[in-house]
């Protein structure tokens, strides 16, 4: 039940919309630029299938773990409420920290990416356009956010299947990497994990959906489930059309697909891209505000950041204060090595969530295999990622022990 004095979020999302959000969150910039890292780790063709394999299968474990405690705690907030609930408060933080500094920079990626891809002289002003308008739309409502994300991923499966059958209409030139590594496929897991990592965002809104029992889980295994089939085909035309070589050594792999079979789709990736990163930007923006809100209505983050918008139903505060960190961080983001930092934060996320499942039944696999695989593909991320990530969470500590006598009790 909402804590007394609490303005509860409206529950607009159905089935389909919960779907669309899920599926723009995870088709987004992750299948564009992905590939490109995640070869270079894996060495090798089947290194690098056998890294989405690992990816996926760990992120439907943490998918089901997200979507049972999602379906019994339908708050904003995700993992930060589930651990906070059902293991610590301090564990709760931790998860609720990692989303906050995590998505936030991976938002100021997304932003900047989006420019990169449609402005490239002016990047930096279009991605910080591309936030102020975002943040416009989802202070309009959660049904706003719906509708612009059924867009933004209905057109974005459009420009992959052209893509892709682009691609097997060209000629075969493919190239060889080298051997399959076994640390350099884990890495490379980290790496298209990124390209998973936003399926939780339906648990994240889990406060403002219909029948959050019965429409979450189905709403997280079908959007799962699409990217995962998408994901696999153009994996496996690339590597069949370009190989393992030349997706290592490139910067925008689907680009160069599109160009093996028809040069003319090459502009229409570069929109596409845009398409993509557009839409995960503007449900990350909404992700963090929910787990901001729920922060701040345990008095983790400034209590202000609890205010709830009466005519449109949205965390009007917290999205503003979400957008205005983006805003900063496009600023000063250096790209370099933002995935890989990214990946450990939202891993770590998940991580929190899997021990929060394993609660519910102990003798269930799925979330201690989530969870165990969490773990082990963080640590085996590039260095500065993994000490960039202890250096987050060393100050999350600080910030834990300041906010503790001022908390609301659980």
């Amino acid at each position: 039940m909402p804590h007394p004095g609490r303005v509860p979020l409206q529950r607009r999302l159905g089935l389909p919309s919960a779907i669309a959000i899920g599926l723009a969150s995870m088709l987004g910039a992750g299948v564009f630029a992905v590939w490109g890292p995640a070869a270079k780790a894996a060495g090798s063709g089947p290194g690098l299938l056998a890294a989405l394999a690992i990816a996926a299968f760990v992120a439907y474990c943490n998918a089901r773990s997200s979507a049972r405690l999602a379906a019994l705690h339908p708050e904003s907030g995700g993992a930060y409420v589930y651990g906070t609930r059902r293991l610590h408060p301090a564990a709760g933080f931790a998860a609720g920290w990692a989303f906050l500094v995590g998505k936030t920079a991976s938002g100021a990626a997304m932003a900047l990416t989006l420019g990169a891809y449609l402005l490239p002289d002016h990047p930096r002003a279009l991605a910080a356009a591309a936030v102020v308008a975002f943040c416009a739309v989802n202070l309009l409502g959660v049904k706003r956010t719906a509708l612009a994300s059924a867009v933004f991923a209905g057109l974005t499966l459009l420009v992959l299947a052209a893509v892709v059958a682009a691609g097997l209409t060209g000629p075969v030139a493919a190239q060889p990497l080298g051997d399959t590594h076994v640390w350099g496929t884990l890495t490379a897991a980290g790496f298209v994990f990124f390209a998973f990592a936003g399926y939780a965002r339906i648990a994240t809104l889990g406060e403002e959906v219909h029948r959050p029992e019965w429409t979450i889980p189905r709403a997280v295994a079908i959007a799962f489930g699409v990217t995962v089939a998408v994901y696999a085909l153009v994996a496996v035309t690339a590597l069949s059309v370009l190989g393992a070589g030349t997706l290592a050594d490139s910067t925008a792999p689907l680009a160069d697909l599109a160009a093996a079979g028809a040069p003319a789709l090459t502009p229409l990736v570069a929109i596409g891209a845009g398409i993509a990163v557009a839409g995960v930007l503007l449900s990350l923006l909404a992700g963090i505000g929910r787990t901001a809100l729920a922060m701040a209505r345990d008095r983790r983050l400034p209590g202000p950041l609890a205010a709830v918008s009466q005519r449109f139903g949205v965390p009007w505060a917290a999205e503003l204060a979400a957008s205005a960190l983006v805003l900063i961080l496009i600023s000063t983001l250096d790209l370099a090595g933002a995935i890989g930092f990214s990946s450990f934060c939202v891993l770590v996320y998940y991580a929190i969530a899997n021990a929060a499942a394993v609660t519910l039944d102990r003798s269930a696999l799925l979330p201690w295999i989530g969870l165990a695989g969490c773990l082990l593909i963080a640590v085996s991320l590039p260095p500065a990622a993994l000490l960039g990530g202890l250096a987050v969470f060393a100050a999350g500590a600080g910030w834990y022990a300041l906010t503790q006598r001022r908390a609301v009790p659980d």
